[in-house]
C-alpha cells in the first residue's frame, strides 16, 4: 500500500499539527538559506504540494491571521553568499522567529571547510538572535542512508555531512537557538523521501520535515 500523509507515521497532518502551536507568540517569520529553505523538491501524490517552510507559516498564521511570512531561501547558494545577499533583508524585516538552513552545498564539495562554513553560520544565527528573534536551525536529512545515492557517491559525504550537522547543531547550542535534527531521522534510509535528483528531498520528504519543525517549536512553547 502507497503512502499517504494521512498513513505516514512519520508525519501529522494540518489538522493535527495546527494547534500544536496554539499560543504561538511569533507575528513575523522569516527564513534563510539555500535549495533547503526554498523548498526545492519533487511533487508527490498523497502529499501536500507545499513546501515545508510555507506550511510552518500556515501553521503560525492559523493563530496569527496578520503573521507576516518572508522567505529569502534560494538555491545553489553557499553559506556566505546566504549570509551575505540574505542577511541584511532578513534583519531589516524584524523577524521574531527564524529559520536558517544553509551550508549544504558547502558539505557537497570536496573542497569544504567545516571550520569556515561554521564561522559564517554561527555569525547569521548571532546576528538574528542578537536582534531578538528565536531562530531555528536545521540539521540535513542524511542522505549518505539514502537506497537512492549511489555508494561511491554517499561514502564520500558521510563524513562532511555528519561534520556539518554536529557544528550546526553546536551553533544552535551556543547562541540559544533551536535545532531541527533532520539527520538522524529514520525516515533518511527511505528512498520514498527522495526527489529524483537523490540530494533534495520531495513532497513526503517536506512533509516531514514541517512536522519536525512545528513539533519543535510546539515543544518550546511549553
Amino acid at each position: 500500500m502507497s503512502l499517504s500523509e494521512h498513513s505516514d507515521p512519520h508525519c501529522l497532518t494540518d489538522e493535527v499539527l495546527f494547534p500544536l502551536l496554539s499560543g504561538a507568540p511569533w507575528r513575523r517569520f522569516a527564513v534563510l538559506g539555500d535549495s533547503v529553505a526554498e523548498g526545492v523538491g519533487d511533487l508527490l501524490d498523497g502529499y501536500p504540494p507545499v513546501p515545508w517552510a510555507d506550511r510552518v507559516a500556515a501553521a503560525l498564521r492559523a493563530h496569527n491571521p496578520v503573521l507576516e511570512y518572508l522567505n529569502l531561501g534560494k538555491r545553489g547558494l553557499f553559506a556566505e553568499e546566504v549570509s551575505r545577499f540574505q542577511l541584511s533583508p532578513a534583519l531589516a524585516f524584524e523577524p521574531d522567529l527564524a529559520v536558517v538552513a544553509c551550508g549544504g552545498n558547502d558539505m557537497l564539495r570536496r573542497s569544504y571547510d567545516p571550520g569556515a562554513v561554521e564561522v559564517v553560520l554561527a555569525g547569521i544565527v548571532r546576528a538574528l538572535r542578537e536582534a531578538g528573534s528565536e531562530v531555528v536551525t536545521v540539521g540535513l536529512f542524511d542522505i549518505t542512508r539514502s537506497p537512492v545515492l549511489a555508494p561511491e557517491v554517499s561514502g564520500g559525504l558521510e563524513t562532511r555531512l555528519h561534520d556539518l550537522s554536529g557544528r550546526t547543531r553546536a551553533i544552535a547550542e551556543r547562541e540559544g537557538a533551536w535545532h531541527a535534527d533532520l539527520t538522524s531521522h529514520p525516515a533518511s534510509s527511505e528512498a520514498s523521501i527522495y526527489s529524483v535528483d537523490g540530494i533534495h528531498v520531495n513532497g513526503r520528504g517536506h512533509a516531514i520535515a514541517a512536522t519536525e519543525t512545528i513539533r519543535l517549536l510546539a515543544a518550546h512553547l511549553q
